[in-house]
C-alpha cells in the first residue's frame, strides 16, 4: 500500500511539472497573442496564420523592385519612397515633391518608384531639352499609365485600343486632317452661333456666372462640333449629360488608379460605368447613321467615311474631345477672370477686339452675330497679338503638374554624367520652368506684357515656354484652341460689361494665385464670378 501511494505521489507530481513546463511557441501564439493558450493550438488559427505569412510573402515577391541602376539620377530616400506605394507625396503635394528632390540631389535630377514604376524626375535647362527632343521618348507611353485621366475603349483582346501599335500616328494623321484651316474656316459660323446661344441662357441680361461652369460648357460643345458629333453639339441636353461623362472619369484617376490599376476601386467601377455609357453613345449614333443613311458635315462621318473601324473611332473622338477639353475649358475661363481683374488689360483688349470687328464689319447696324462672321480666320489668327499675350499668360499660369514620358527605345538615354535607363518613365514639372523667377520677373502674376517684344521673358532659354508643347511633341491642337478660346473672349467682352469678382460680388484686385501643387490644369478652389451687364453699343 505504502508503495502505491509513492506512485500515485510521484504521478501526480510529474503531471504537475508537465503542466508547468513551457511549451514550444507556434507560430499562432506569435501573430495572435493571447492569454487563451488552448486557443493557440486550434488548427482553424493556426491555419489562418500560415495563410497570412504565405500571402505576404507572395505579396512582398510579387511587388519586388529591381536594383537601382547604377548610373541613373539619385533614389529618394526610403522616408519619400516607401516600400510597395512609393512616393506618396507625388499625389499629395507634387510640387513640393519635386523641389525637396531637386534640392537633394546634385544633378537636379532624382529617380522615385510609384507602386513598380520607376520614375525618373527631370530640372533644370539641359535636362529639359533632352525631356522634349530625344527620340526614345514616348508621349503615349507616358500619359497611359502616370496620367491615366482619359477614356479608354477596349480591343477585343481586352486591351487599350489607344496602346495598340500605331494609334498614335493614326491619331494624329486624323487630328492634323481634322483641324486644317479650312476646316476651322468652315465652322467658324457655328462656333459663334453657338457661343451667343448659351451666352443668351445666362439668368438675366444683368446678373453673375461661373465662367468654370458657364464657359467651361461653351467650350466642350465647340470642341464636341470639332472632332466630335452633330447629334451632341447641337443637343444641349445631351451636350451637358456627355459633358458629366467625361468630368466622371476625369475624376476617377486616384493614386490607387496608377499605382495599383487593376485594384476594383469605387472611383474604377464609376470610370468603368462611364466610359461604357459614352462607348453606347457614340455606337449608337454611328449605328443609326448606317441604319438609315443620314450623313453629317462632321469628325464623325469623315472616319467612318474612312473605313476606320469602330472601336478605333470611338476611341478617337473621346480621346480628342478629352484632350481638347480638360486645359482649353480651364483656359477659357481663367482668361476672362485675368481680364475682368484688371481696367488697365480690360480696356486694351476691348479696344483691339472693337478695332478688328469695326475692319471687317464697320456697319454697325448690323446685328453682332453677322459682324463676327465677317472676320476671317487670317485675321483671327494674325490680329490679336495682345488678345495672344493674355492667353499665353493664362496658360502659364493655369498649365500645372507634371509632363510624362516612357523610355521606350533601347539602351540608355545620357542626361549630363546620369543615365535614363530602358522602360523607365520620365517626368518634368511646369513649375521648373514657368515659375522660376530667373526667367519670368513675378512669376505668380499674370502680366501679358512680359511676352511683348522688348521684354520678349519666354524666349530667354530653349523651351521656357511650354503651352503649346515642344521639340518632338508641339501640340496638334493649338490653331482650333487659340481660335475657339479667341472667339469665347471677342463676344464676351463686346456683349457685356463686366468685372471679376467673388460670389458676393466684391470684386477682386487680382486672382487668386493658382495652386502648384494641382496634378492638372483644374478649376479653382475660390469662388470666382463674372459680374455682367449689357454693353451700350454706341452706333
Amino acid at each position: 500500500m505504502k508503495m502505491e501511494g509513492s506512485d500515485r505521489d510521484r504521478n501526480e507530481d510529474d503531471r504537475h511539472e508537465a503542466e508547468l513546463k513551457p511549451t514550444r511557441p507556434t507560430l499562432a501564439i506569435m501573430l495572435f497573442p493571447t492569454t487563451n493558450l488552448q486557443l493557440f493550438q486550434a488548427p482553424l488559427l493556426q491555419f489562418c496564420a500560415y495563410a497570412i505569412l504565405a500571402l505576404t510573402l507572395l505579396f512582398l515577391f510579387v511587388f519586388r523592385r529591381p536594383a537601382h541602376p547604377l548610373k541613373a539620377p539619385k533614389l529618394l530616400s526610403i522616408s519619400e519612397n516607401y516600400p510597395v506605394l512609393g512616393a506618396v507625396r507625388f499625389f499629395t503635394a507634387r510640387l513640393e515633391f519635386f523641389r525637396d528632390g531637386i534640392r537633394n540631389s546634385a544633378s537636379g535630377n532624382f529617380c522615385f518608384w510609384l507602386g513598380q514604376h520607376f520614375i525618373v524626375g527631370l530640372s533644370g535647362d539641359e535636362s529639359r531639352q533632352v525631356f522634349f527632343q530625344n527620340l526614345s521618348f514616348g508621349i503615349a507611353e507616358g500619359y497611359a499609365v502616370l496620367f491615366g485621366g482619359g477614356p479608354r475603349v477596349k480591343n477585343d483582346k481586352g486591351s487599350d485600343v489607344a496602346q495598340e501599335p500605331g494609334f498614335l500616328s493614326y491619331f494624329a494623321r486624323r487630328v492634323t486632317h481634322l483641324l486644317r484651316r479650312e476646316y476651322l474656316a468652315k465652322n467658324i459660323r457655328p462656333f459663334i452661333h453657338d457661343i451667343q446661344a448659351r451666352l443668351d441662357e445666362l439668368p438675366s441680361q444683368t446678373g453673375m456666372t461661373d465662367p468654370f461652369v458657364s464657359i467651361y460648357e461653351i467650350v466642350f460643345q465647340l470642341t464636341m462640333r470639332m472632332v466630335g458629333c452633330a447629334e451632341i453639339a447641337n443637343d444641349t441636353a445631351r451636350l451637358r449629360k456627355t459633358l458629366r461623362l467625361f468630368e466622371t472619369i476625369e475624376q476617377s484617376t486616384t493614386p490607387t488608379s496608377i499605382i495599383f490599376p487593376w485594384m476594383p476601386t469605387l472611383a474604377l467601377f464609376k470610370r468603368t460605368i462611364a466610359g461604357g455609357r459614352l462607348y453606347r453613345l457614340f455606337k449608337g449614333i454611328m449605328d443609326d447613321r448606317k441604319k438609315t443613311g443620314r450623313r453629317e458635315d462632321d469628325a464623325l462621318q469623315y472616319l467612318m467615311d474612312m473605313g476606320d473601324n469602330i472601336k478605333s473611332v470611338i476611341q478617337f473622338i473621346v480621346g480628342a474631345v478629352f484632350a481638347g477639353q480638360l486645359n482649353t475649358g480651364i483656359n477659357a475661363s481663367f482668361m476672362l477672370t485675368y481680364i475682368g481683374s484688371s481696367r488697365y488689360w480690360y480696356d486694351r483688349v476691348r479696344a483691339e477686339i472693337d478695332a478688328v470687328v469695326y475692319k471687317y464689319a464697320p456697319d454697325r447696324s448690323m446685328p453682332l452675330t453677322q459682324r463676327f462672321e465677317a472676320i476671317p480666320i487670317e485675321a483671327w489668327e494674325s490680329e490679336f497679338p495682345l488678345l495672344d499675350c493674355c492667353l499665353k499668360d493664362s496658360i502659364r499660369l493655369q498649365l500645372l503638374g507634371t509632363m510624362y514620358r516612357r523610355h521606350v527605345g533601347i539602351g540608355d538615354v545620357k542626361v549630363g554624367n546620369e543615365v535614363i535607363p530602358s522602360g523607365a518613365f520620365v517626368t518634368y514639372h511646369f513649375s521648373d520652368v514657368h515659375q522660376d523667377p530667373s526667367i519670368y520677373s513675378e512669376p505668380l502674376k499674370w502680366d501679358p506684357s512680359r511676352y511683348f517684344p522688348e521684354r520678349a521673358e519666354d524666349k530667354t532659354k530653349p523651351f521656357c515656354w511650354l503651352g503649346w508643347g515642344a521639340g518632338r511633341h508641339p501640340c496638334l491642337g493649338t490653331r482650333f484652341a487659340k481660335l475657339e478660346q479667341f472667339l469665347i473672349v471677342a463676344i464676351f467682352l463686346t456683349r457685356f460689361d463686366y468685372d471679376t469678382c467673388d460670389d458676393k460680388g466684391v470684386p477682386y484686385d487680382a486672382v487668386p494665385p493658382p495652386d502648384l501643387n494641382a496634378h492638372a490644369a483644374t478649376k479653382p478652389t475660390a469662388l470666382i464670378r463674372l459680374r455682367y451687364r449689357p454693353r451700350e453699343l454706341k452706333m
